[in-house]
């Protein structure tokens, strides 16, 4: 499989980002290294542009009759290799050169039917969704269900202006869009990939546990009221050192925590094992939205259930850079030989964008949905967040944005990063 065809820009008009997008794909798609007929387009735009959105998508696709199929959304910030745009108009673009049977747009005008209604067998997805729609984290957990691992991939879209998501089909694939334009407003929406489109994904987290886990053992509603057998609120103030004798106190402590939440005998799908001092992808962090001195509860934006794990956390910049990290060498590790030539490690630590992959870096491309709370500012300088990732994971093509929730697997996360990379079957 050859690169991903890639282009990313910012302009106060649109029409000038576009056009240089549009350079960066076509010249991309002149070199050798890089698929010359892709037919799927990933386009994420910031909010900057979110009115304009039915005009640029109805532009690219003019430009680029060949790419029958469009997904992709709205975000605060959005990203590419090496870069990200926060609070300035942008647009990103990736171009997937995957056979048009491995994939399947869906939206809420066509959506995925279950794996058993059609010959298309989704083996996973990139969804986007809108936070605005009732019940999202279940809709999540239901389109997880319609694929074959289980395991979805995206974002909630994240914007101070209008909440659009982009999805189209031209090339008979999906029946059903009618007239829609392909520019969509609430529910969900995306990319359902078959087995054949070899796909890695890896939550990594940004918060850092600072208590012990304990076991909640008694609930009412979104209030935890026991843990571990003891009042949720003794247990809580014992974590974090404070006492009610002092509110102000306490009400600074609480408003810099958060919780970890597991479900009781999760285990990671991949079988990978839990670092100390960090969070596996199996929790997810919720906030602490109350106290309750009445009950001695805890009120968190979850409603939890009785066996469930919790554990105290809070926002780490080093801990969510060394996590960033760690999933970016997995995927690497997983990917490439273990031992390899000097010819070989020059080639794929090339930063040349000419120059073409050697055959033992087998990624294609890559998606990152990071949290819109994350990026650059977080990690402490501009851009900050995908130079990690780009000296970690390597020159890859890239695309993604900056989310209002993040999901992977079946659950809606937190505060967390999603890397999804295309690989090579070969």
């Amino acid at each position: 499989m050859k690169l991903f065809p890639y282009g990313h820009a910012t302009h106060p008009q649109w029409q000038m980002a576009a056009g240089l997008v549009l350079a960066q794909l076509r010249a991309h798609m002149a070199l050798p290294g890089y698929a010359s007929a892709p037919s799927l387009g990933l386009l994420y735009i910031t909010d900057h542009y979110a009115a304009q959105a039915q005009d640029i998508l109805d532009y690219l696709g003019a430009e680029l009759p060949e790419i029958t199929d469009w997904a992709g959304t709205v975000g605060v910030g959005i990203a590419s290799n090496n870069v990200e745009y926060f609070d300035e108009p942008a647009l990103a673009v990736m171009l997937c050169g995957l056979p048009s049977d491995q994939y399947r747009v869906f939206s809420g005008v066509s959506p995925l039917p279950p794996a058993t209604a059609t010959h298309f067998q989704a083996h996973t997805a990139l969804v986007h969704a809108d936070a605005g729609t009732p019940d999202v984290a279940e809709l999540i957990d239901e389109m997880a269900q319609r694929t074959g691992s289980g395991y979805v991939f995206g974002g909630l879209a994240s914007s101070r202006s209008d909440v659009v998501q982009f999805a189209l089909s031209g090339n008979g694939n999906v029946k059903g869009h009618g007239a829609a334009g392909g520019v969509f407003r609430g529910g969900l929406s995306g990319v359902a990939f078959a087995q054949g489109a070899a796909l890695m994904s890896r939550v990594t987290q940004g918060c850092q546990p600072i208590s012990a886990e304990h076991e909640i053992t008694a609930c009412d509603a979104n209030v935890v009221t026991g843990l571990d057998g003891r009042a949720a609120l003794d247990v809580m103030l014992d974590d974090l050192g404070v006492s009610l004798d002092k509110p102000r106190e306490v009400l600074e402590k609480v408003r810099t925590t958060l919780v970890g939440l597991r479900s009781a005998g999760s285990a990671l799908q991949d079988g990978r094992v839990r670092h100390p001092g960090q969070f596996g992808s199996d929790v997810v962090v919720r906030h602490i939205i109350g106290l309750d001195p009445a009950r001695k509860g805890v009120a968190i934006a979850e409603v939890p259930v009785v066996g469930m794990k919790l554990a105290f956390c809070e926002r780490n910049a080093q801990a969510a850079r060394t996590d960033l990290v760690r999933v970016c060498a997995e995927i690497r590790e997983e990917l490439e030989p273990e031992e390899v030539s000097l010819e070989v490690a020059t080639a794929m630590g090339t930063s040349h964008a000419d120059a073409a992959p050697h055959p033992a870096r087998r990624i294609a491309g890559a998606i990152y949905v990071s949290c819109s709370g994350r990026g650059g500012p977080h990690f402490g300088a501009p851009s900050a967040e995908l130079q990690i990732v780009r000296r970690a994971l390597g020159d890859v093509p890239l695309v993604g944005f900056f989310a209002g929730g993040e999901i992977a697997r079946h659950h809606l996360y937190g505060y967390t990063g999603v890397l999804t990379v295309f690989t090579a079957t070969e």
